[in-house]
């Protein structure tokens, strides 16, 4: 018997995807890694390890944790924490060596005075050229970095901003990260002309790799990308110097067919009475619903493939389980495999647009019941 509910995660598409990033940066340049949120929900320790192998120069994560499941995975590697966390988390951040990025004197205060007399504690300034959402603004950070090289503790080995609308080709999205990147470069030559070393500059993230050469700088932190997604094409931009990159997507969702029942004309399924059989049909019933990230707005607007075959989803999505209806004819039998996406069905991105959401949201919401399945 198959097992229920998995996520196969093809490492090699991902390498795939890590390799079409350096060659369109080219080879001088860094990568940042993020696997936060588990890898985008691919598994933060595996991915971690591949990424590394392949050539990745630094991790990114969201919270202190993810950093110190990383270490305790035995992960070595420099890690970036991109997000502010609890104060209480401090110590964590010093043990666990994680590199945290400042967005005020504050924080830069409290980290100095935590990692007195233990250890030289690497930094990255975060300024915020049009993002508002974390770093300080653009004005202020050559006050801020004079700030960090006056702390004893710490040291300034980098200097980060993030483009909000880089995945875009609109005229007016296009000229705002230029302006952006202009904001991020007076910021950084500031910096420079104080004589403080602003350490590996770096800003682009999957969207600015893609269209944006000149903000690749000394390091890129393309995240979606590397997990199989892009909403933008180079093509739309006219006379753009390089030839398209590809992306595969790395994760696929299976499942098994648990019940199939015969129901007649008239009659209802699932919860809410949402759909009802237009005559006499078949249903399979599916070991996969809301609880392991097939989103309920997926109901009656999905599929799943079975032998091949694309059978839609017949009724709301469930907690645990789900149905598709299988016709009045079907070859298709309990225990048989079903793909939710990838693979041999529709890709993540295919299910967002279906769902109202993004790619991101699904990938990352594949719940931990159903196990990560590595193929390499």
């Amino acid at each position: 018997m198959n097992m229920r509910t998995r996520a196969i995660i093809h490492l090699d598409r991902f390498i795939g995807n890590f390799e079409a990033v350096k060659v369109r940066i080219g080879q001088k340049r860094r990568i940042c890694v993020p696997v936060k949120a588990d890898a985008y929900g691919h598994g933060a320790l595996e991915i971690a390890k591949k990424s590394l192998e392949a050539g990745a120069y630094c991790l990114g994560v969201a919270t202190v944790a993810e950093g110190k499941e990383l270490r305790n995975g035995g992960i070595t590697a420099p890690i970036l924490l991109f997000t502010q966390p609890n104060p209480t988390e401090i110590p964590d951040i010093l043990t666990a060596k994680l590199i945290p990025f400042v967005s005020d004197e504050w924080y830069a205060c409290t980290l100095n005075e935590a990692a007195a007399g233990k250890i030289k504690l690497p930094v990255h300034l975060k300024i915020d050229t049009g993002m508002g959402r974390s770093g300080c603004p653009a004005e202020e950070a050559l006050a801020l970095a004079r700030h960090i090289d006056n702390c004893a503790s710490l040291e300034l080995s980098g200097t980060a901003t993030h483009f909000a609308v880089s995945d875009s080709t609109v005229t007016k999205d296009i000229a705002y990260t230029k302006l952006q990147l202009s904001r991020f470069k007076e910021a950084v030559d500031a910096i420079k002309n104080a004589s403080i070393d602003p350490g590996i500059v770096h800003a682009a993230n999957s969207g600015a790799v893609i269209l944006h050469p000149d903000t690749w700088l000394d390091m890129v932190r393309p995240g979606i990308f590397l997990y199989g997604y892009k909403n933008v094409q180079e093509k739309e931009i006219q006379n753009f110097p390089f030839e398209p990159i590809k992306a595969q997507p790395v994760m696929e969702l299976r499942t098994i067919v648990v019940v199939i029942k015969k129901i007649k004309k008239g009659e209802t399924v699932s919860y809410g009475r949402i759909w009802t059989a237009f005559h006499d049909t078949t249903i399979a019933t599916l070991a996969v619903g809301y609880g392991d990230g097939l989103p309920i707005r997926a109901s009656n607007k999905w599929q799943a493939v079975i032998g091949g075959k694309t059978y839609p989803i017949a009724g709301r999505v469930c907690m645990d389980q789900c149905s598709v209806d299988l016709g009045q004819e079907s070859d298709v039998r309990r225990w048989d495999e079903a793909v939710i996406f990838g693979g041999c069905a529709q890709d993540a991105a295919a299910l967002a647009e279906a769902a109202g959401t993004i790619p991101y949201e699904i990938t990352c919401n594949i719940n931990k019941r159903g196990p990560r399945v590595y193929e390499r």
